[in-house]
Order: C-alpha cells, then structure tokens, then sequence
C-alpha cells in the first residue's frame, strides 16, 4: 500500500460522503437523530462492526 492509496482511499470516502448530504440532507438528519437514540454500547458495536466489515473487505481486495 503506498500512500497514494491512502488519499485515494480518503477521496473516496470524502466524495460519498459529499454525495449523500447533497443528495438527502433529510436522511443525514434522520439518521443522526437515530444513532442519538441508541445506547453507548449498541453505537460502539455498530462501529467496531462497520471496522471489521471494512477491514475484510479490504483483505480480501488485496488479496
């Protein structure tokens, strides 16, 4: 991995990101509201569980 994959990596994430409030700023908003709503622990493990997704997801593109 060099380091150009790693700002191409945070590209990628800044350009979606970019899209979806753009393209639904009510569903950022509804969401939010959502994860506000659920306990410490249930958001922790929510994300620690997108982590591990994203990790094996890219193990196995590097593969």
């Amino acid at each position: 991995m060099t380091g150009t994959d790693i700002w191409t990596g945070i590209a990628m994430v800044l350009v979606i990101e970019g899209l979806v409030y753009a393209l639904a700023p009510s569903l950022v908003e509804r969401l939010l509201e959502a994860l506000r709503a659920l306990p410490v622990d249930t958001r922790r493990t929510l994300g620690l569980a997108t982590l591990a997704t994203g990790l094996i997801m890219l193990w196995f593109l590097r593969a």
